[in-house]
């Protein structure tokens, strides 16, 4: 079964070009990430390069690593202040498959619920309900989505109201 995250997941990596054909059987393609199997190290690394896909590309595949990648926290909550939407957004997907490790990045991910890309503002509210009670200073900001002009950011803020605990 597909979880909300794993679709998040495969949308952002469709978006950044992070998958790559490869023939399958009875000729059916299948799909591997561009960047699979590099470490979490190398793939911090990749935050730190100056183009913004290979930044999106880094920050994908920490999604990927899940509370693995925590010693990346710090250049994901930098990487939520890159001029590209789709580093933002895959920078806070990124902190939501950390969890509660990623407690430190409550305050940026809550500045990201104000970003003008409704993506970003999305994966950062799924981030905080992923961070859970470690994340209850965010309720007052992710109260105020209710009346996020995006249908997605309104359930995504309340989703994550309910695992947060408030």
């Amino acid at each position: 079964m597909c979880t909300a995250t794993t679709v998040d997941r495969w949308f952002s990596a469709l978006a950044a070009g992070l998958l790559v054909a490869l023939p399958g059987c009875n000729s059916r393609p299948e799909a591997r990430l561009r960047d699979e199997g590099k470490s979490v190290d190398e793939l911090r690394t990749m935050l730190a390069d100056p183009n913004p896909e290979v930044q999106a590309r880094g920050a994908f595949g920490l999604s990927l690593h899940g509370p693995a990648a925590s010693p990346a926290v710090p250049a994901l909550i930098e990487a939520l202040k890159r001029p590209d939407a789709l580093v933002r957004q895959n920078a806070a997907l990124a902190l939501g498959t950390v969890g509660p490790g990623a407690e430190s990045a409550v305050l940026a991910l809550c500045e990201s619920l104000g970003d003008s890309d409704w993506a970003v503002r999305r994966q950062a509210a799924l981030a905080l309900g992923e961070i859970g009670p470690a994340a209850k200073p965010a309720l007052p900001a992710l109260a105020k989505r209710d009346t996020d002009s995006n249908k997605l950011v309104r359930e995504a803020a309340k989703t994550a109201r309910k695992k947060i605990g408030g």
